[in-house]
């Protein structure tokens, strides 16, 4: 089996958890490096591969195919077009750029060189929403009406991360966790018609948004977004009002929690949720009106790059596209406007 030679831009907590651990497991990658600027931590972990004092040191390495751009926000643009304009296929983590512009100069840069470029959307494989994407596809809730994804945390207190702290144009929520519960509507529901949108500083101290509330608008239904610090007892993270009833599921994946535990992706028990975590199904038979769980399916990461494996090696389409991510971007841009001219915004 070909080996893709993939090097981390970092290793932080993204590249210890979400991104090497799968690397080095799925058997047509190779975990040849990372790009460590403090800490010395990567050749611990990885004795065998290289640990790079520079970008440029990355970028003039011929061996490497795959960049996985697994810095902060405000970096994602400059990385990965050096990295594209070096002739290498590109991961970005979320958020894909700062702006509408920046992501689609590195769509046409990806394309015009025929390379692979993809967005880490890696909650599309997290347990509660490949459990929510199934119980849409089979039609039980009939036509959606009211659709709430929320991403809800209790943590009043300032992120250590500066670069998501400091006001910046990649700081703030809607560029943090935002892009996960926009990138799932627009998955499942595809693009929006309007959209209204309320961003809101409520921690102390802080110079950044840190509450959302995004609302979008198709045809027949609304799905709304938000997202804060300030839930210190969340509601369903899923709920969907359909025309033939109900589902509400928590936000409960636990690939996060096992990898930080020191699970490996290739256990038996992993990305399985407890059974207390099950969804909720509300629905009517001729009999009268029914209640009954929904067990979820498992999670798994794993899937992101067996994608992008598949991509790279046999040309088939990146698992998220940078049209996903020029999509989730115009979601953004939107929602700045929206909020600063208090008004319905249209696309066209």
């Amino acid at each position: 089996m070909k080996k893709v030679k993939t090097v981390l831009l970092s290793f932080g907590m993204s590249g210890k958890l979400f991104h090497a651990p799968f690397i080095e497991l799925h058997e047509g990658f190779e975990l040849s490096g990372a790009w460590e600027r403090s800490k010395k931590e990567f050749n611990t972990h990885y004795r065998n591969a290289r640990r790079y004092n520079s970008l440029e040191e990355i970028l003039e390495d011929r061996s490497i195919e795959l960049v996985i751009v697994n810095t902060p926000t405000y970096t994602h643009y400059e990385y990965a077009k050096l990295a594209l304009e070096a002739n290498k296929h590109v991961v970005v983590e979320k958020a894909f750029t700062t702006t509408v512009a920046e992501a689609e100069t590195l769509k046409t840069l990806a394309e015009s060189r025929d390379l692979k470029l993809s967005v880490f959307q890696n909650r599309r494989w997290d347990s509660d929403f490949i459990t929510v994407q199934r119980v849409l596809q089979q039609g039980v809730l009939g036509d959606p009406i009211d659709v709430s994804f929320c991403f809800d945390r209790y943590t009043p207190t300032l992120s250590a991360k500066q670069h998501k702290e400091v006001a910046g144009p990649g700081a703030g929520i809607v560029k943090d966790l935002g892009p996960h519960v926009i990138d799932a509507a627009l998955y499942l529901f595809g693009f929006p018609k309007t959209l209204f949108a309320h961003l809101a500083i409520t921690r102390e101290h802080s110079q950044v948004e840190d509450y959302f509330k995004i609302q979008l608008f198709y045809p027949k239904f609304s799905v709304q977004l938000r997202g804060g610090y300030f839930f210190k007892k969340p509601e369903p993270s899923f709920i969907i009002h359909g025309t033939k009833g109900t589902f509400l599921k928590s936000r409960a994946d636990v690939q996060e929690s096992q990898l930080k535990n020191g699970m490996k992706p290739n256990d038996q028990t992993y990305g399985r949720e407890p059974e207390s975590e099950f969804g909720l199904l509300h629905y009517e038979k001729a009999d009268g009106n029914k209640c009954a769980k929904v067990q979820t399916l498992s999670g798994n990461y794993m899937d992101y790059y067996e994608g992008i494996y598949q991509a790279i090696v046999h040309g088939r389409p990146v698992p998220v596209s940078a049209q996903d991510g020029v999509n989730v971007m115009k979601i953004i841009e939107a929602s700045f406007r929206s909020d600063r001219e208090k008004r319905v915004i249209s696309f066209s």
